[in-house]
């Protein structure tokens, strides 16, 4: 669900971060009576995203500026497409510009990554998920992009989903230890929270079904063979999800171990942005 009260702070130090005490550059030369018309251009070849996010800067710059929506989020596009049309003060769209696109470029960048993923995953009941490596601050657009390419969410951050990682489990003293402790804090909070557990090998996996109380396992940086082993060892008993060492090259030989869920950092820590551009017409 898209946390509106968290992308309005998000924006408002965006804009101070731009914007500061004017935009002389515009204010210098356009007079303020200025009326006009941009299109976003794309010049790339990707899935574009933030189309919803930019009619929301615009509104948050200046109300009475009037998007023409042509393309949705999510949509296929090639060099040469025009996205939307947007009219109004020609002060109040050359304010806009940069923001719209810095947050566009990216997102359909994120977008345009998640959906080769997905592809390499059909027919396969595996899902793909993002990670919390995120760049501070966008973490709600980032993973925004990542569902507009057809991925889903792992959790949004570390109140909403128990990660029980390495440092975890070993400043808690062994996995028996750390799953004791988070069922008693829980209870305690009277929390209501889905556990995932990160096994580091094979024997982890045996403990881990030997002590229960989870939801997930991580199967992190295990082999394919490994991955086979654990997923065969699990069965139905708790979700599966393999995560590290994971490219696009090997992504699908990962998910016909039979694991629910593959995580991928690159998603939103290596991103390319879509060529895009706002002209005036």
């Amino acid at each position: 669900m898209f946390n509106e009260e968290l992308f309005n702070s998000l924006l408002d130090i965006a804009l101070h971060e731009d914007i500061g005490d004017g935009d002389h550059s515009s204010l210098s030369s356009i007079p303020h009576a200025a009326r006009g018309n941009a299109r976003l251009l794309v010049k790339d070849r990707g899935i574009i995203a933030g189309i919803n996010i930019a009619g929301k800067v615009f509104h948050k710059i200046d109300p009475e500026l009037k998007s023409d929506v042509i393309l949705s989020d999510g949509s296929p596009v090639n060099h040469g497409d025009i996205a939307f049309n947007v009219s109004g003060s020609v002060l109040s769209i050359l304010k806009s510009e940069r923001l719209v696109l810095n947050i566009m470029q990216r997102m359909s960048g994120i977008a345009t990554m998640t959906a080769e993923y997905v592809k390499a995953l059909e027919g396969l009941k595996t899902r793909l998920l993002d990670t919390r490596k995120t760049a501070p601050g966008l973490r709600i657009l980032d993973k925004e992009a990542v569902r507009t390419g057809g991925g889903m969410n792992h959790r949004m951050g570390l109140y909403d989903m128990i990660m029980l990682k390495d440092n975890h489990i070993d400043f808690a003293g062994g996995i028996e230890k750390a799953i004791k402790k988070t069922h008693k804090y829980l209870e305690g909070k009277g929390k209501d929270l889905q556990i995932e557990i990160e096994a580091r090998s094979l024997n982890d996996v045996r403990e881990i079904l030997r002590i229960g109380k989870v939801n997930r396992i991580m199967l992190d940086n295990f082999s394919l063979d490994e991955t086979r082993q654990a997923v065969d060892i699990i069965g139905s008993r708790f979700e599966t999800e393999s995560s590290g060492m994971i490219t696009l090259d090997n992504l699908r030989d990962y998910a016909e171990c039979g694991v629910d869920f593959i995580s991928v950092g690159a998603l939103t820590h290596q991103v390319r942005g879509l060529d895009l551009s706002l002209k005036a017409i």
